[in-house]
């Protein structure tokens, strides 16, 4: 539908990313990345965080297909792409930022070029950071994955017990919080879109606490329930970004 319009399409910010936005979630990365470099955007209120998280997305999935490959300088090449923003995305790296997919994909990469002394120091680095579960409504929370991964790094370090503790935490939160009723007594600019008009904030909790014991029970290795939370997920936001990945994660895992 987008592409029967592009002049018009093109002559928005919004319209241009929620065309690449498809993109990525078709799994046509490279398209995206190649709309993404073609287009000098400008900040917009609502837009917080989007360009740059789908900036971010074909980056890090581009990478990840490049470690499925063995094509490990590739894989670093676009990883380390993420290290600062490109001016034309219109918005700069988040101060403290955590960055714990990309320090473990780059632990990885690393590995199996056969750099272990670097490849242990960004597994290290993706062991950083906070440790228990939140909400996340706001683009400058703490991302869902973040202890997702790293529980990964802390299993490549042989830290198998910190580990599955980072993955119970996450399946406990999930069902502890999948019920909560959830209210903002505040207006802040950093929710995205208009969240607070025409969003119902309790079936995003639910679907929160949904992705977060997903990836729980996928760091244990459960991909039959982890599989079944990411289909919710997705039943309930089909565009859910984290659950797109962590399907086609769990598909190649069981493949």
């Amino acid at each position: 539908f987008l592409e029967q319009y592009l002049d018009l399409v093109i002559s928005r910010d919004d319209l241009y990313l929620e065309r690449i936005t498809l993109y990525n979630a078709l799994g046509e990365y490279k398209k995206a990345q190649q709309l993404i470099a073609e287009r000098k955007f400008h900040p917009w209120e609502g837009g917080e965080g989007k360009v740059t998280g789908q900036f971010l997305f074909c980056q890090i999935a581009l990478a990840k297909q490049a470690l499925q490959d063995k094509n490990y300088q590739q894989a670093l090449h676009l990883l380390q792409n993420t290290d600062s923003y490109p001016h034309h995305l219109g918005e700069g790296k988040l101060h403290g930022a955590m960055e714990n997919d990309i320090h473990y994909y780059k632990g990885c990469a690393y590995k199996g070029s056969g750099e272990n002394e670097k490849a242990i120091a960004y597994f290290e680095y993706a062991t950083k950071g906070l440790s228990e579960p939140a909400q996340a409504f706001f683009y400058n929370d703490q991302k869902p994955d973040t202890i997702y991964f790293q529980g990964m790094a802390l299993l490549e370090l042989n830290r198998t017990a910190e580990a599955v503790q980072r993955f119970n935490k996450l399946i406990q939160y999930g069902k502890a919080h999948f019920n909560d009723n959830v209210q903002l007594d505040y207006f802040a600019v950093s929710l995205p879109d208009f969240q607070i008009f025409d969003d119902n904030l309790n079936v995003k909790n639910q679907i929160h606490c949904l992705y977060l014991m997903g990836l729980g029970y996928t760091g244990l290795g459960a991909y039959t329930q982890a599989a079944d939370c990411f289909k919710e997920v997705r039943e309930m936001d089909i565009n859910h970004p984290g659950a797109l990945q962590m399907m086609a994660d769990v598909a190649v895992t069981v493949r």
